[in-house]
């Protein structure tokens, strides 16, 4: 059964891709992840392959070509790598426990809940809510644990 309705692309053979010379391609690269990655423009919803272009002096296809060799996908889905890794990190810190599915992803970037379901699951194999019930009940499991270990200790020192 297919969630989502997600399907594998078929990869398209462009030549532009291998015209792009190596260097300029290392150099984009790194260009790319700076603006995306580390400026976190991943978290806005018009961050386009074209605006990301106008920022590093290049155009479009450069962009997509750099993307698609160097990172092996296109560029939302590379966007969408980030702004899920983001909602992975908020969905599971306590910080954020108040804030619902739809308020998770507008905080990374997504315009809509839909894609956003749609991207968390192809990345994950899980929805954003199933997601956040497994890690939370991960750390309530840790949380008494230790506690249990603490009240063992407490015995052992009691006992001495």
């Amino acid at each position: 059964m297919t969630k989502y309705n997600i399907s594998e692309r078929k990869e398209k053979d462009a030549t532009y891709r291998t015209l792009v010379n190596p260097d300029l391609m290392d150099e984009l690269k790194d260009k790319i992840l700076q603006i995306v990655v580390m400026q976190k423009k991943y978290k806005d919803k018009d961050y386009s392959a074209k605006k990301l272009a106008e920022d590093i002096g290049t155009n479009t296809r450069y962009v997509s070509a750099v993307v698609n060799v160097r990172f092996h996908m296109n560029y939302t889905s590379f966007v969408n790598k980030y702004r899920i890794e983001e909602a992975m990190f908020i969905l599971t810190d306590k910080r954020y426990q108040d804030l619902n599915i739809e308020e998770v992803s507008d905080m990374v970037g997504f315009a809509n809940r839909q894609s956003f379901y749609a991207s968390f699951y192809k990345l994950t194999g899980i929805t954003p809510k199933e997601y956040r019930l497994q890690h939370s009940s991960i750390k309530e499991e840790k949380k008494e644990k230790k506690e249990k270990e603490k009240k063992a200790k407490r015995k052992a020192k009691k006992k001495k």
